[in-house]
């Protein structure tokens, strides 16, 4: 299976997202959109992961909206998608949902707690890394998996194929790492009150990892490969 990975940021990558693609061995491609202007194709896209960055939806760069078209491409196919931060509010935004400000800045280490049990084997509730201070509206038949003390739509499952999430759960601990050296700054005024090295110090939690792998699992499990790596 061919990963396509949209990178808008140097320090926010796919992190366990390559952990879960190497132990299934997928093959995974990173696009910078932002700084190269390419991006894949649909055809040659068997699994979308639109990562987070400082940017917003809203914004007019050619692009965002050359993003918002592949998404498009990929939702008519029934291809699976998964969208953190800005990626899940691409996704939300392609389907006519405004992206706004959150009621909280949230940035730091804060529990999402589980709405539905859609997913089978998700956790009831997981700390997990906030990077955020706008927002998504559910769309329209989508369920709300994801909730939080200061958001409620942390998160939500689109048909049986696409997830978005406004908080992240990629991040490995060398990850952590680079966003905070790179823009701890954006931790002032979040409503979780946490300096960058208390963000630093903060003990990742193993249940991220299993989480990201548990998601992506669900909605990759209609798309297979045999013994030569093609699609079946």
């Amino acid at each position: 299976m061919r990963i396509n990975v949209l990178q808008h940021v140097a320090d926010e990558g796919p992190g366990a997202i390559t952990s879960w693609a190497n132990a299934n061995r997928h093959e995974l491609f990173v696009y910078h959109p932002a700084v190269y202007g390419k991006l894949p194709t649909a055809a040659e896209t068997d699994l979308l992961v639109i990562l987070g960055g400082p940017m917003s939806p809203n914004d007019d760069y050619p692009w965002i909206k050359a993003e918002r078209a592949l998404i498009q491409k990929l939702l008519a196919a029934h291809k699976p998608i998964f969208g953190v931060c800005f990626g899940a509010q691409q996704i939300t935004k392609l389907l006519g949902y405004p992206v706004k400000k959150a009621p909280a800045k949230e940035v730091g280490w804060a529990p999402v707690t589980r709405q539905s049990t859609a997913i089978a084997g998700l956790p009831a509730s997981l700390e997990v890394l906030h990077w955020h201070e706008e927002m998504f509206e559910i769309p329209q038949g989508a369920q709300l998996l994801f909730s939080s003390q200061h958001l409620r739509n942390q998160g939500f499952l689109l048909g049986d194929n696409v997830i978005g999430l406004q908080f992240h759960i990629e991040p490995q601990p060398n990850n952590v790492r680079e966003m905070v050296v790179n823009d701890g700054d954006y931790a002032a005024g979040s409503v979780l009150q946490q300096t960058p090295q208390e963000i630093l110090d903060h003990e990742e939690s193993v249940e991220m990892e299993a989480l990201t792998f548990r998601l992506l699992d669900f909605i990759s499990k209609h798309v297979s490969a045999d013994d030569n790596g093609q699609l079946t």
